[in-house]
């Protein structure tokens, strides 16, 4: 008879205690002068007497996934970064279907470059092994992170005005969303990941997996500038949907495709694919990663912040009124829009 035991079940406990101590390394460097204690304990420690220096702190906590870009990451083999963009502390959960621990070392580093870049301390997670449910080099990827603002500072739809001026910021590529599209893209039509394409700059897989650019810093720098009125991840959903989270009912969001050229990569998929713009937009960021609403009179200003942070940004459109209400119905609701045709198309 077979021995009974937790590792005959497919569960490697000791493979998981040397996962831990090889990420040891890479979590020290996300970190901040808050954090107390360090990993392997059963719950991140941060020090919330920084609170006090806000007039009225508000917590602010947000949880995401990678999706099924992880598929991409898992036939590719490369790492992934994830982070969340409020800047005080995250965890992470990895769930596997094999603890490889050099496999797991490698994606909680990209994990804590992410959190680095972010000024974000990583302070906890949990990998779950899950043999049967999930093949031995599936992986899935999910963080929360948390953070603070003061009530005077915060940003959102009740202060942007008609005629703030929108400023668009430079995705580095798909980022994490509309992956179930685009991996049914490559199913259909046959697409090898290591192959080219000649209006691509890189392989598939080099560009499918590319690292989603993290904007924290840049971001609240912004944020601290007069005229800052409120920002939009471009996220699931597409640019316009997003944007419109924004924007407070009675005023519209109108973002023009002629200030950016649509990257290489949204335009090669819809070819390929026959997928109509509509779809497209709704499905990707087609090149914009954030959305800023900011006055006027800040617009130079915001612009320069972000570039001297290395953030590619420029004047998309604007904050309007809608001309009468039956030429637009339903605008009550918050709404942005995209008109005319991107700049290289």
């Amino acid at each position: 008879m077979s021995e009974i035991s937790y590792s005959a079940a497919g569960v490697d406990i000791e493979a998981g205690d040397r996962a831990v101590a090889l990420m040891k390394a890479s979590i020290a460097k996300a970190t901040r002068p808050e954090v107390m204690g360090g990993i392997g304990g059963f719950a991140g420690l941060f020090d919330a007497s920084k609170l006090r220096n806000y007039a009225k702190p508000l917590l602010a906590t947000s949880t995401d996934g990678v999706g099924t870009k992880t598929e991409i990451a898992r036939r590719t083999g490369f790492d992934l970064v994830v982070c969340g963009a409020e800047p005080l502390f995250m965890t992470d959960y990895i769930a596997v279907g094999k603890v490889v621990p050099e496999t797991i070392a490698r994606i909680v580093a990209g994990i804590a470059d992410g959190c680095a870049i972010a000024g974000c301390a990583l302070i906890g997670g949990e990998t779950a092994e899950h043999p049967g449910l999930m093949a031995p080099d599936e992986f899935d990827i999910a963080g929360a992170a948390t953070g603070v603002v003061d009530e005077p500072r915060l940003l959102g739809a009740h202060l942007v005005k008609e005629g703030d001026v929108l400023i668009a910021m430079a995705s580095s590529g798909l980022h994490a969303n509309g992956f179930s599209l685009v991996r049914h893209i490559l199913a259909t039509h046959s697409i090898d990941l290591e192959a080219t394409h000649p209006d691509l700059p890189a392989t598939w897989g080099e560009l499918l997996a590319t690292p989603t650019q993290i904007y924290a810093k840049p971001a609240l720098a912004l944020a601290a500038l007069p005229g800052t009125h409120a920002m939009a991840h471009i996220t699931g959903g597409g640019l316009a949907a997003n944007t419109a989270r924004s924007i407070p009912a009675g005023l519209q969001a109108v973002l023009d495709r002629a200030t950016w050229n649509l990257p290489p990569i949204f335009a090669t998929l819809s070819q390929i694919a026959g997928l109509p713009q509509a779809e497209m937009e709704k499905t990707w960021n087609v090149g914009v990663g954030m959305v800023a609403a900011v006055a006027p009179e800040s617009l130079e200003v915001s612009l320069a912040t972000l570039t001297s942070r290395g953030i590619h940004a420029w004047h998309s459109g604007q904050v309007s009124r809608p001309a009468t209400k039956e030429s637009s119905p339903g605008i009550r609701a918050p709404h942005a829009a995209l008109v005319g045709k991107y700049r290289n198309r």
